[in-house]
């Protein structure tokens, strides 16, 4: 039974999580500034993420300090304010479809950060790393597909529901036209690496901090940071009304569902089954995406698309696959791992800007505030 809640769950928070795109283009194509939409989603995630992690950690978070304060400026900057600015910048380019294929690529570019930074080995002589690095070479072969070929059109049903029939929507199609993909690849891309920093970056606060805790405080941090961005971009106060319609709606469906109940979905799923496995999930997300956006939106689905969100998919899995074989290999990594990079290139959910990873080794012994701790040790 639990098995059947785990798939269920996931299936679930990978649809939401799709959807996300769809709403972002919709709200675009009403003329909503996406500055100002990443904003509002930030904001609803930290109304949904602070008291949540008030309830769920109250009894084992440290005191605030400096240093962790100014990890989730960091963290906020990083996995919130700029990652999902530079994502939802690339929608206007590029199709739902690209933009979510293109989200996959980031265990692989991760990978090759810690690599440089000398915080993941890369050995060649043993199965996971030789299938690391091909996963890696697959995903970003998958991409050059992407951006470079096109191929025939996949005609699948029209429902007729013109969901992008609006004034803006005329001006966003000039956009791609004008530009191609060459813009919106490159935010895409962009964003893969904001995130890749961000997966790395986070590994050392989740060993300060509580994960709700520390979620909440990147999305209030990132909020604050997306903020002042939206401010200097757009002036004009009527921009910022949201209404009673899908102004308001992508925002706080965003930020509450795919933010918020997204992290608890992953959390707890996490805990239940290891990263890999609530990783494995992360391409539903793709194809929900490339049969939704292609359907109710005037995107159109190419041979090209197919086959490049394939080997970036394949790749994903590979390198999986490869970290999977490490741990079999040597089951003391984890206990060794002092920053989460092992469970971070498990993570490829970056479409939930601000979702957590859930180490599974313990560390309960150094997130418990000091008096905690001797209350134990009596």
């Amino acid at each position: 039974m639990a098995i059947m809640k785990t798939v269920i769950l996931m299936v679930l928070s990978q649809i939401v999580s799709g959807s996300v795109n769809i709403f972002y283009k919709i709200a675009v194509a009403d003329g909503m500034k996406v500055q100002i939409m990443v904003f509002y989603r930030l904001v609803f995630a930290t109304a949904f993420m602070v008291p949540l992690a008030f309830i769920m950690e109250r009894k084992r978070r440290p005191r605030l300090t400096w240093t962790i304060l100014l990890q989730g400026v960091i963290n906020g900057f990083l996995g919130a304010a700029l990652g999902s600015n530079l994502l939802a910048e690339s929608l206007i380019f590029t199709t739902t479809t690209f933009s979510s294929a293109m989200s996959n690529l980031t265990p692989a570019v991760t990978l090759i950060m810690a690599v440089i930074l000398r915080m993941e080995s890369l050995d060649m002589h043993r199965l996971g790393g030789k299938a690391k690095l091909l996963g890696t070479l697959l995903g970003i072969g998958g991409a050059l597909v992407l951006n470079l070929y096109k191929g025939v059109k996949i005609t699948l049903p029209h429902l007729n529901i013109h969901l992008l029939h609006t004034p803006n929507a005329t001006a966003t199609t000039a956009q791609w036209t004008a530009h191609g993909n060459i813009w919106g690849s490159l935010l895409a891309f962009l964003s893969c690496v904001s995130y890749a920093s961000w997966l790395i970056f986070q590994g050392k606060m989740r060993q300060r901090y509580p994960m709700y805790s520390s979620t909440a405080l990147m999305c209030f941090c990132g909020a604050i940071q997306a903020g002042i961005y939206a401010f200097i971009r757009e002036r004009d106060s009527s921009a910022w009304n949201l209404g009673w319609n899908i102004r308001l709606f992508t925002p706080a469906y965003s930020g509450i569902a795919s933010s918020g109940l997204g992290v608890t979905i992953i959390a707890w799923c996490t805990k239940l089954k290891g990263p890999l496995y609530v990783s494995s999930f992360y391409p539903l997300s793709l194809v929900f995406v490339a049969i939704v956006g292609t359907i109710v939106l005037p995107e159109e689905l190419h041979l090209g698309s197919i086959v490049g969100s394939i080997f970036i998919v394949i790749g994903l899995y590979v390198v999986l696959w490869g970290k999977a074989q490490e741990r079999v290999a040597d089951p003391e990594a984890l206990k060794r791992n002092e920053n989460g990079v092992i469970e971070i290139i498990s993570f490829a959910g970056v479409n939930q800007a601000t979702a957590a990873v859930v180490p599974e080794f313990k560390t309960d012994d150094q997130i418990l505030p000091k008096s905690a701790a001797a209350n134990q040790e009596a």
